[in-house]
């Protein structure tokens, strides 16, 4: 089974077949939304709405574990993330795609593991993004002739706020390419139950280090705009993933103390 967890603007499964609402509990809680399930060329998707159906749950107070635990009971074996982001470059531009590869963690007060009680796991987030899933993304957007780039640094900070020019001028000496608030530590969690995990992140704004304030509106606006990208993307993605042996599956080796 596939996961898709929808970000901003990313809600459309008008694609599915034999669509079902599952209602899910956890050990950590309830997930955003019930994960709806559903078929796509023969593929099972798993549907969730980062934010809730109707975007309510702020970055900071979404309940990751409760997601990717859901996910996990259900059997996904491979996350597809899309998100809304900033750019921190100037060559990145509104509506490319970014895959990101690495990410800088500046948030605080999230849950960001499962081995909270009676075990500690010292998972490795070296490569955060499942690299097999990844390479089929890069092939992917390069037959759709979309701009993408292959790689990124993605800061995660924690929200609901935008940036401060100062903090956002900070970032970019960091090397980073693109900022979001969602990134981690869905990625981790991802990884401590052995799920591969993707983040297709597409460009919504420069942030505010070009002296033009960030609006919600802007970054919808350019979801909406970009929506039919994003499904072709989705669409011509998901017929490649195989069930087959990957890295991401032995995180865990070596890992719990």
């Amino acid at each position: 089974m596939i996961g898709i967890i929808g970000g901003s603007g990313s809600y459309d499964i008008s694609l599915l077949e034999n669509v079902k609402d599952v209602e899910m509990k956890t050990p950590f809680g309830e997930p955003s939304s019930v994960i709806t399930v559903g078929k796509f060329q023969g593929k099972k998707i798993a549907f969730l709405s980062r934010h809730g159906k109707t975007h309510s749950i702020a970055p900071h107070k979404i309940n990751y574990r409760a997601n990717i635990w859901a996910l996990k009971e259900l059997g996904v074996k491979v996350i597809l993330a899309p998100c809304a982001v900033g750019s921190m470059k100037e060559e990145i531009n509104a509506g490319d795609f970014v895959f990101v590869d690495q990410f800088i963690d500046r948030t605080h007060g999230r849950e960001t593991t499962f081995y909270d009680k009676n075990k500690v796991c010292h998972i490795s987030v070296a490569d955060p993004c499942c690299e097999r899933v990844r390479k089929l993304l890069t092939e992917t957007a390069q037959e759709l002739n979309l701009q993408y780039h292959k790689t990124g640094t993605y800061i995660c900070v924690n929200g609901p706020r935008f940036s401060t020019k100062a903090e956002s001028k900070l970032f970019q000496k960091w090397g980073t390419d693109v900022i979001g608030m969602t990134l981690v530590p869905e990625c981790v969690l991802a990884r401590e139950v052995e799920i591969c995990y993707v983040s297709i992140a597409m460009i919504t704004d420069y942030d505010c280090w070009k002296d033009h304030a960030v609006s919600m509106k802007e970054i919808i606006d350019t979801v909406n705009a970009n929506s039919e990208k994003s499904k072709q993307l989705l669409m011509n993605l998901i017929p490649k993933i195989r069930d087959e042996d990957c890295s991401c599956h032995h995180a865990l080796d070596n890992a719990i103390a």
